[in-house]
């Protein structure tokens, strides 16, 4: 699959509206552009209306501006609640996916919108790595999956999104979570608004020095 970073009021993806990306491996789950649609094959994410205050700040000129969608949202100035920001770090930061494969769908990035690994600084590098493993902590916790996911797409013939800017992939995973919706409809019910997986994951992320 490909990563989904789409500005809806909150959260991240990389080929929908705003802010979010895709999953790890090759194809990741739930990535497409950050201002648009999933990118076409992907499933369909059956969202309600908490969906709508999302599109709302990508037709309102929230979320305009230059960059990344993850650099458009950290500049509109909007509160961390209404992007999904879960958690700020000195050089990087955490974000849930827009579009997620499952719920708790996180994205890890640094502030600074760079595409390679090979080119983020020491410090940026280092604290990315931390935070991935405190993301994987908090997923643990406010989910008790089976497993976790963790990757990086990078480039767009590995999926990405939203290349420009590097992000790790962490979320949950369960035995038997595909469902009838997605054999029969190539869709995912996803169990829980955005709000309420950022609330979770906000609560569940490890104190700093943890």
């Amino acid at each position: 699959m490909a990563d989904d970073v789409t500005p809806s009021g909150g959260g991240a993806s990389s080929s929908g509206p705003p802010v979010s990306g895709g999953a790890p491996g090759g194809a990741s789950p739930g990535e497409g552009p950050i201002t648009g649609a999933p990118t076409s094959g992907a499933m369909d994410r059956m969202w309600a209306g908490w969906r709508s205050s999302y599109v709302a700040a990508a037709g309102n000129g929230a979320l305009v501006g230059e960059g990344s969608v993850f650099r458009r949202i950290l500049d509109s100035g909007l509160p961390d609640d209404e992007t999904h920001v879960v958690w700020r770090g000195e050089h990087t930061f955490a974000i849930l996916n827009a579009f997620p494969y499952t719920s708790g769908h996180l994205l890890v990035m640094p502030y600074r919108e760079v595409g390679e690994l090979e080119d983020l600084t020491a410090d940026e590098a280092t604290e990315l790595w931390a935070a991935v493993r405190d993301a994987v902590v908090a997923v643990k916790a406010a989910y008790t999956p089976q497993g976790v996911n963790v990757g990086f797409n990078l480039g767009e013939a590995a999926g990405a999104g939203v290349p420009s800017h590097v992000h790790a992939h962490v979320l949950p995973r369960w035995n038997a979570d595909s469902n009838f919706m997605t054999a029969v409809a190539e869709a995912r019910v996803l169990p829980e608004s955005l709000g309420d997986s950022w609330a979770k994951l906000r609560r569940a992320w490890p104190p700093a020095g943890a």
